[in-house]
């Protein structure tokens, strides 16, 4: 029987989010940090625990067949793989980022310039974008210190919260790339690597959309179903039962998470009461 070969991090940003999306799909898996490779039980997988910056080569020669990696890496490293979903954790950007004390935000600060970091590829491209001619220092890790000790006037590195740089002086000024994790392939699937690979996307968007959602419940008067109805991002019509008490019911629907409260607000002024919100654990459509 086929098997799909997936990569995730040894260690890093994404092992413990991308194990935990697994094990949501329904994924049995055994604790196999230290180790290389480990079988699935009940799916077709085979899950490799590999170096973060090793997984696009090994993802493009067919070592692995699928991989969850940041977005980031995926640009930098420039290999031959196909991104196939995003997947809304470990975002970040890579960034520009100069001593504080320097007023300027400005691209063309760096003209002439010298640039630490861990990114040439992404940098050189955005360089050559805008016409900037600067020397780049690559650096393997602790990026950030570069300007403090001389090496660079600036640095181009990935950030999240800003703390990192704040800490060492530095303050983000142009942002190169937005990124996330991400399951990415390898091109040359055959039919039923391709096969596996749509049941695992499937069970991976019923996470992801639960994540997302919420379910909702509220009492409404009858006069006012039609209106409220119109209010719900809902996947096709709410669901409307009639309570004990004539001349109510109870509405129930689905809400997205980023327009919550938003839309909360507006249920409330036409008039929903005893408003309920409930997880969603899985949501297939």
């Amino acid at each position: 029987m086929s098997k799909l070969k997936i990569a995730i991090q040894k260690n890093g940003r994404l092992y413990e989010e991308s194990l935990q999306l697994l094990k949501d799909c329904g994924i049995s898996v055994n604790n196999g940090k230290d180790q290389l490779k480990v079988l699935v039980d009940n799916f077709p997988l085979e899950i490799m625990y590999l170096r973060n910056s090793d997984i696009p080569q090994y993802l493009e020669d067919g070592v692995v067949d699928i991989a969850i990696v940041g977005e980031n890496l995926l640009e930098e490293k420039q290999k031959q793989n196909e991104i196939v979903q995003k997947l809304g954790f470990s975002k970040c950007r890579v960034s520009l980022a100069i001593p504080k004390d320097i007023d300027s935000d400005q691209p063309q600060y760096f003209q002439g310039k010298k640039i630490a970091t861990s990114y040439p590829n992404t940098l050189q491209k955005y360089l050559n974008e805008n016409n900037i001619q600067a020397d780049i220092h690559v650096i393997s890790g602790s990026v950030e210190i570069a300007p403090n000790i001389g090496l660079a006037d600036g640095i181009c590195d990935i950030v999240s919260s800003g703390s990192t740089l704040f800490k060492n002086g530095l303050r983000e000024t142009v942002t190169l790339l937005k990124s996330e994790a991400v399951l990415a392939k390898n091109i040359n699937l055959n039919d039923a690597q391709e096969e596996i690979l749509s049941r695992l996307l499937f069970r991976i968007k019923a996470v992801l959309m639960a994540k997302n959602s919420k379910y909702i419940l509220m009492n409404v008067p009858n006069d006012q179903i039609s209106e409220i109805s119109n209010v719900l991002p809902v996947l096709k019509s709410p669901t409307v039962i009639p309570l004990a008490e004539e001349g109510w019911s109870s509405i129930h629907s689905v809400i997205d998470e980023e327009r919550f409260w938003d839309v909360i607000d507006e249920l409330k002024l036409k008039g929903a009461q005893d408003i309920l919100i409930i997880p969603i654990d899985k949501m297939v459509i």
